[in-house]
């Protein structure tokens, strides 16, 4: 069975995002191939820990854990599937930020593994507007990014021989003691700028303004991370280039309310409408439809039209729209419509007599989410 990713990563179900990327780091650096060669042990907390990592630093993926625990992911390869099938370098590529110095690692090449230096992460903020949260939509964004500067050119670190870290070897009582360290002249990169063009700063990196095409799924909600590999930050001597990683906002809609997948509608309806009934066509986001509004309706009846709400993210259906019907009370009456209220509201029909039958609010609101 399944490690449980809080008791993994040694935290509380209510950690802070700060704590949990703080826990991963510490059980990582722990755990790192490079302070346990050969050790299969190690590598796999190592493993388990970069997955607990990938579900509970993204809000989506950790509301579903919550949620639904394993099962949500079950089926999924890699990450957030099993860490027994997850490739060591796919982890450092993913999470080599977490380390510190934007650098796959701070035990850099290590027995024999080469120093993969990975840019920062970009973080921008789009918005989005119901109808196209839910129809999905393919957003083109500026993004100011740090490039390589075209003519830069760089060598092996001549301290560390391109390995991104120094060992040192001490004599103790109890024998000698080897220790590695991150390389201070090349910081860890393994190689260092040789040519560096005019208007470049010190690692021959320069600004540029890209237009990156994102392409967001129908069913988002408010606050979800999207993530376009590659488009954040270049990393100096042609390394992994950083992450986009894109905030949804949705934008308030001016008539619906959306709740989950479901989205709710005030409808007014006039009092004689009410008394006798009718039929009227509601534009919904997915099209117009018709609704039969039966005599006698009372304020506060509820509508439901399944399938018209936000689809689900994961697939598994759509949310419905929920049409609370208002009778609306007149404001002002001419003579004539004032007199035919006074005649009419002691006479039975105008009496409120609800049956057992008729629910509460709060019984329908309970009905509602059945």
């Amino acid at each position: 069975m399944k490690k449980d990713y809080y008791e993994v990563l040694g935290i509380s179900r209510s950690a802070s995002a700060q704590e949990i990327k703080k826990a991963y780091r510490k059980k990582a650096i722990q755990y790192h191939p490079d302070k346990n060669p050969g050790d299969t042990s190690a590598e796999t907390k190592f493993k388990e820990a970069a997955e607990a990592y990938e579900i509970l630093s993204n809000a989506d993926k950790k509301s579903r854990y919550d949620q639904f625990g394993h099962q949500a992911f079950e089926g999924n390869g890699g990450f957030g599937g099993g860490g027994a099938s997850m490739n060591m370098e796919d982890i450092f590529s993913h999470f080599g930020d977490i380390f510190g110095g934007g650098f796959g690692g701070s035990f850099g090449g290590g027995g024999g593994r080469t120093v993969r230096v990975k840019g920062s992460n970009l973080r921008i903020r789009v918005k989005l507007t119901l109808d196209e949260i839910i129809k999905g939509v393919e957003k083109k964004v500026k993004v100011r990014r740090m490039v390589q500067a075209k003519g830069a050119t760089y060598r092996t670190c001549s301290t560390c021989s391109g390995s991104g870290q120094v060992t040192r070897i001490t004599n103790t009582i109890l024998g000698r003691m080897q220790t590695a360290s991150t390389c201070g002249t090349c910081r860890g990169a393994g190689k260092i700028i040789d040519r560096r063009p005019s208007g470049a700063d010190a690692n021959g990196m320069v600004h540029q303004e890209d237009t990156v095409s994102v392409s967001i799924p129908a069913g988002v909600t408010d606050g979800v991370q999207l993530k376009v590999s590659g488009k954040g930050n270049d990393a100096p001597g042609n390394g992994v280039s950083g992450d986009l990683l894109v905030v949804i906002q949705e934008l308030p809609h001016n008539k619906l309310k959306r709740e989950g997948l479901n989205l709710h509608y005030d409808y007014y309806i006039s009092i004689s409408e009410a008394v006798l009934g009718t039929s009227k066509e509601i534009d919904t986001l997915s099209g117009v439809v018709r609704v039969k509004i039966e005599s006698g309706t009372q304020s506060g009846k509820i509508l439901r039209l399944r399938g018209k709400g936000v689809p689900s993210l994961e697939h598994y259906g759509k949310g419905d729209l929920l049409i609370h019907i208002n009778v609306w009370t007149p404001q002002t009456l001419t003579k004539e419509q004032k007199k035919f209220f006074e005649d009419a509201k002691n006479d039975d029909n105008f009496i409120p007599s609800p049956s057992l039958n008729e629910k509460s609010f709060f019984d329908k609101v309970k009905d509602m989410f059945s």
